[in-house]
């Protein structure tokens, strides 16, 4: 996928720039002031610079600075150590203390050879550290199981700016033209989108075929809406006809089919899902009749979902971790063998309690709550007197579990790396909590056909207005523009490995910090996962 953006690079004339760095070029020449050339405090201030000399890191190599590791750690990769400093003239001495090691969070597999080191560091510019490089990166993305980690989204680079690359219609490109006041009034705009339409001129151009070849990622299709719905009851009926016939030893492939295909994720979820973020129907009250329909053999309430979405992943912080040695030890469970059920979790807390709602939506979450409680009451009765209670096991319980299995390993993937921070809301940048905060990864083929393309999750969280029917227009498009900012990765156990070994407590300079780093006396379950998960990708 990176080699075909480097060809499309290739292939652009000279002076042609991707709409990323158009965006880029054009927001620094309009703040970049011009500046004369002095220096200042041992800056070297240069005019037109685009890069400011008070935030300019002098990059030193210590050759003195070795990483080893114990005997009972395995690294899968060379690690690769980093010393940043304030870059200014003099003296500077290197303490223990700030060092920093990129990667690693051992202080203890850190070897200097003297405790501390004088360097001279000089003001200039230099080239980006191994810890910009594209070359670090790829090897840190191997290391984690990743296929491309991308290069940090500029600042000035906002979410209205990725939007507005995304595929339109013609009329939209024409809404937007004279929104930026290209036109007068709606005639002019009625005008000359009948001109351009039945323009044979226009249609044999390069950007009608481009229109007519994206369509439009936002456009509410009905009939492919539809499809879905009926395709999620096809192969529902599909499972429970398989749970039924297998035998004993082909029914945890019957729950794998039927967790991923009917109950779970791929189906009613999103389904629902759409229709919680207003992308299913044109129709209001059909998406909220629909959604909860969705819902109900999930036993999720439809409302408290659609309510409390954004609070479905959040990590564990080190004051929570420290609270007590029961909560610590269920956290270490939790996170460790058990998240690829973690959801569970989520949904008891959240969608049943509410004090966690406010006044104004009281109403609209207890009309949820009943008809979920009226679905336990009356489906799973009726399925305990036609199958017995090992009926109700192997028909609700089971593709229920297989549900939450594919929603919280596309949840934890999705949203975790070694390398992601979690901002706070003072310091959460749009663009980049969207585009470069979030992880796409492709899944064998028959998963992502029957999970809806939900895992293509990047242009949902650039948008939540894309339906998942168009989720694979909307990544190609952002592939092509703003590609070397994505983060990337095809499904292996390397990554589940670093995820379900390594990300645990959240900390603000190491981004992760592992439960055995903390507590390594109470970590068994972290020690046995390192011992039995694959690690190859």
């Amino acid at each position: 996928m990176q080699v075909g953006r480097e060809e499309q690079k290739a292939s652009r004339a000279p002076g042609i720039l991707s709409t990323s760095d158009r965006l880029l070029v054009s927001n620094q020449q309009r703040e970049r002031p011009e500046v004369p050339v002095k220096r200042e405090r041992g800056f070297l201030l240069c005019r037109n610079s685009w890069i400011s000399a008070k935030n300019m890191a002098c990059r030193i190599a210590d050759p003195s600075v070795f990483l080893s590791t114990g005997h009972h750690q395995r690294t899968r990769s060379q690690k690769i150590a980093t010393l940043s400093a304030p870059c200014m003239t003099g003296n500077w001495h290197l303490t223990w203390n700030r060092l920093l090691v990129k990667g690693e969070n051992h202080k203890k597999w850190v070897v200097p050879m003297r405790r501390t080191r004088t360097v001279q560091a000089v003001a200039a510019p230099v080239a980006p550290s191994s810890a910009d490089s594209a070359e670090y990166r790829k090897q840190l993305a191997e290391s984690y199981g990743l296929r491309q980690i991308g290069e940090q989204l500029p600042d000035k680079i906002t979410l209205k700016d990725v939007i507005d690359t995304l595929p339109k219609t013609i009329t939209e490109y024409l809404n937007e033209a004279r929104n930026h006041k290209r036109f007068s009034d709606e005639d002019n705009l009625d005008c000359l989108s009948t001109l351009l339409l039945t323009s044979s001129r226009f249609k044999s151009s390069s950007a009608f075929q481009k229109l007519k070849d994206w369509g439009d990622v936002f456009e509410i299709d009905d009939v492919k809406a539809w499809k879905s719905v009926l395709l999620s009851i096809t192969s529902y009926a599909f499972g429970l006809f398989m749970i039924s016939k297998a035998p004993w030893y082909l029914l945890p492939l019957a729950w794998a089919w039927t967790g991923t295909a009917v109950t779970g994720v791929s189906s009613f979820f999103v389904i629902g899902h759409d229709c919680a973020h207003k992308s299913f129907s044109r129709n209001k009250l059909v998406e909220d009749i629909v959604g909860t329909l969705a819902f109900l053999p999930l036993i999720y309430p439809y409302e408290p979902w659609r309510l409390k979405e954004d609070t479905a992943w959040h990590p564990v912080w080190k004051a929570e971790f420290d609270s007590s040695p029961i909560l610590r030890k269920a956290i270490i469970f939790g996170y460790g063998p058990f998240r690829p059920w973690m959801s569970i979790g989520h949904w008891f807390l959240w969608h049943f309690d509410l004090k966690r709602f406010r006044s104004n939506e009281i109403q609209r979450v207890k009309i949820s709550l009943a008809c979920v409680f009226g679905f336990m009451v009356i489906g799973w009765p009726l399925i305990i007197y036609k199958a017995g209670i090992m009926g109700w096991i192997k028909f609700w319980l089971m593709p229920w579990l297989g549900y939450h299995f594919w929603m919280s390993t596309f949840t934890m993937v999705h949203h975790t790396a070694p390398h992601i921070p979690f901002k706070s809301s003072d310091e959460w940048n749009a663009a980049q909590a969207q585009l470069n905060g979030t992880v796409h990864c492709d899944y064998p083929s028959w998963i992502e056909i029957l999970c809806h393309d939900i895992n293509v999750h990047i242009p949902h969280h650039v948008s939540s207005r894309i339906p998942h029917y168009n989720l694979r227009m909307a990544h190609k498009s952002l592939q092509e523009n703003w590609g070397k900012y994505m983060n990337e990765a095809k499904w292996n156990w390397r990554l589940m490995k670093t995820i379900m070994t390594l990300c645990h407590v959240y900390d603000k300079e190491e981004n992760y910090v592992a439960f055995d780093q903390l507590a390594p006396e109470e970590s068994q379950p972290i020690a046995f996962l390192k011992r039995v998960m694959p690690d190859y990708t």
